[in-house]
């Protein structure tokens, strides 16, 4: 798998790297959470590679794609990615989009512009920016972005850029926590992990004040059931802010996987199950 070959696309001035798998007419695009990119998404790509013609890419500053200084937005991030699929896909594809926790915010975003060629949107755990636990998210997020400045000056001690990426290495395949290592869990990486936290964080209120126009496609939402020990209540809440989101929409399903955060590396099956069910969405309700 981590010898895909990929390539440079430009999007608003800027560069990603994006790796293209599968084969059919149908189009799956894919967009991860927080400091992560095209590599979580490699246990879910062989299930649809007979299916349909696939694209993961690195966010500006993330994996393969040349680091930057700037401070992203949401905003900023989903008008690339809406540029990227402009670029890659053809016009005439429809487009099922799948997104991972922050990438929820990203996708919700750039499935405003994506409008009608969007056919179905799946989420994995995304962040419900109207839960309470999100309320002083900028002082905690400040905390977060604290302790993760001292990772990153960890980090460039190998040693302990294993130790410090744990979380990642117990539910990823080694040959793709070998690419995270490299690529993600080094200082840079690091650095460009903070500056999306804090982009999210600006992005919540933001999103509370004038929330993204609910999207008009088949939207399946996936929900971890199961939460980090001593997380429990607030995982509780957090479901329950999923589910009445998707009870909002004008075709949304809402379902608990029983699954830790990272659904595609510990349940790639259903993940692939659920686009699957999204790509044939466009004949079932014709």
């Amino acid at each position: 798998m981590r010898q895909m070959t990929g390539r440079a696309v430009s999007v608003n001035g800027r560069s990603v790297h994006a790796e293209e798998s599968g084969r059919g007419t149908d189009r799956v695009v894919f967009e991860a959470g927080q400091g992560l990119g095209r590599t979580c998404w490699d246990a879910v790509l062989p299930l649809l590679a007979d299916r349909a013609r696939l694209l993961t890419y690195d966010r500006a500053g993330c994996g393969r794609s040349p680091r930057t200084a700037r401070q992203p937005t949401v905003d900023d991030m989903a008008a690339d990615l809406v540029a990227l699929i402009g670029a890659v896909v053809p016009e005439s594809a429809p487009v099922v989009l799948v997104a991972h926790s922050m990438g929820g915010l990203i996708a919700r975003r750039a499935a405003e512009s994506l409008g009608a060629r969007l056919r179905g949107l799946l989420l994995l755990d995304p962040t419900p920016e109207q839960a309470p636990v999100y309320d002083a998210f900028d002082r905690t997020a400040a905390r977060v972005d604290r302790a993760m400045g001292v990772t990153q000056a960890l980090v460039r001690f190998r040693p302990l850029a294993r130790l410090v990426s744990g979380n990642i290495r117990r539910v990823f395949p080694a040959e793709t926590y070998a690419a995270m290592l490299a690529e993600d869990v080094v200082p840079a990486g690091l650095a460009q992990s903070r500056k999306e936290l804090r982009a999210a964080a600006a992005a919540i209120p933001r999103f509370r004040a004038a929330p993204p126009a609910r999207p008009a496609c088949p939207t399946v939402l996936l929900s971890a059931s199961r939460p980090v020990k001593g997380r429990e209540r607030q995982h509780a809440v957090i479901a329950e802010h999923q589910r009445r989101w998707t009870a909002t929409l004008p075709d949304g399903r809402f379902e608990a996987v029983d699954s830790g955060h990272f659904l595609q590396a510990e349940r790639p099956e259903a993940v692939a199950d659920r686009v699957r069910q999204l790509l044939g969405a466009e004949g079932r309700r014709g």
